[in-house]
């Protein structure tokens, strides 16, 4: 997403020199979302970008894996040997963590590819039973296709709730009764100690049958192939990039999963590994190569999650909010929870309530104080809580 869309925004702003862009896949360049929902359950066959690459005279080779990068002599390493450049745009994106100990063993599946869900996509059509490793974002979009397709699924946590690297415990508690709602058997406090033929070990003892496993377990910025290139990176492994995504070399920007960035609004050094930030970044990489004045990087985040039925989406940073607001009851269809920071309105997560979320979205881009009274009310459009 994020290459792509840099290579696009540079023609858009009237770049005329060579665009090339190198892959790792074999695959025409595609889309991730639909991989957990339309491509897993067969029906799509694939979400290919509709980018008509010639047209725009942009190069592809896929296929071909870069292996390194020399920033003083202008050129990336690849299988097929080096390839000269005069700007370098790094945008790796991230990789999934692998449970340790099962890299090679059968019917052991990742998500995070095209090749992914095309293995998957037999284990759902044989309604295997199925166990998923972490009730996270991705986890909880698999336990969805996978319920769809009528496989039995066991999820299982090694933390007291689901998504708690992602959200505090009220709020992410009452969003586990979704599993039990559709059918599948969530396990928390329950941590993997192995993977047999057909079974998964816990630590407890227990073990589960399974036909199939698939890990959910986070990613990591896919960047260990910088080694040695003198580009910096921070403790997470992402690119260290600047507030208009330059890298600690010259000539050379990273974007999107691959790389953080420091963020003014927040006051910290932000990594997003969602959608939004591969779509939003590329501009201001593509502006700013050319040279056309723009704002320094600092996008209010953005994430939407399709899950168990509903439509999750999120925006903002809540990581230091210091309030936590409802609006409406987590046990009903759509309800949204709001934090704020010194009475502004930081960030928001809605459930089924779509409105909430764009006005909010606004709300935290602007920065603004909201009557937390009326905010509480789900009844009152939010953009009218503005103080």
């Amino acid at each position: 997403m994020a290459g792509v869309q840099t290579a696009v925004a540079l023609r858009e702003l009237g770049y005329g020199g060579p665009v090339t862009l190198i892959g790792a896949e074999p695959h025409q360049p595609y889309d991730r979302p639909p991989l957990s929902k339309a491509v897993l359950l067969g029906t799509a066959e694939s979400s290919a970008f509709d980018v008509d690459f010639d047209a725009l005279s942009l190069e592809l080779r896929l296929g071909l894996e870069v292996t390194g990068v020399r920033p003083d002599d202008h050129e990336v390493d690849t299988a097929a040997g080096p390839v000269p450049y005069d700007v370098l745009v790094l945008a790796t994106g991230a990789g999934p963590i692998t449970l340790p100990g099962t890299e090679e063993t059968p019917g052991v599946h990742l998500l995070h590819t095209l090749d992914d869900a095309a293995r998957l996509r037999p284990v759902l059509d044989r309604r295997n039973h199925v166990v998923v490793v972490g009730a996270g974002w991705i986890g909880a979009e698999f336990t969805t296709a996978a319920r769809e397709a009528d496989c039995a699924v066991t999820v299982v946590e090694a933390a007291d709730r689901p998504l708690a690297g992602a959200l505090p415990a009220e709020v992410a508690t009452p969003m586990g009764d979704w599993y039990a709602q559709s059918g599948a058997e969530l396990l928390t406090h329950a941590r993997v100690t192995g993977v047999g033929p057909g079974t998964v070990a816990l630590a407890d003892g227990r073990e589960l049958a399974a036909d199939a496993v698939v890990v959910g377990i986070g990613a990591r910025p896919a960047t260990a192939w910088l080694a040695g290139s003198g580009i910096a990176t921070g403790p997470e492994g992402a690119v260290t990039a600047d507030d208009r995504l330059r890298t600690s070399r010259a000539d050379v920007y990273a974007v999107g999963d691959c790389a953080s960035f420091p963020s003014a609004r927040y006051g910290e050094r932000l990594l997003v590994h969602h959608w939004d930030n591969a779509l939003q970044g590329p501009r201001t990489v593509a502006a700013d190569i050319v040279g056309e004045a723009h704002e320094p990087y600092d996008p209010v985040p953005y994430f939407w999650s399709e899950q168990f039925g509903r439509f999750v989406q999120y925006a903002g940073h809540h990581a230091r909010a210091d309030t936590l607001l409802w609006r409406g009851d987590p046990a009903t269809a759509a309800w949204s929870v709001l934090w704020l920071r010194e009475g502004a309105l930081v960030s928001l997560m809605t459930v089924g309530r779509p409105r909430d979320l764009a006005q909010g979205r606004k709300l935290v881009a602007s920065g603004a104080r909201i009557d937390t009274r009326r905010a509480a009310d789900p009844a009152v459009p939010l953009k009218s809580t503005v103080l």
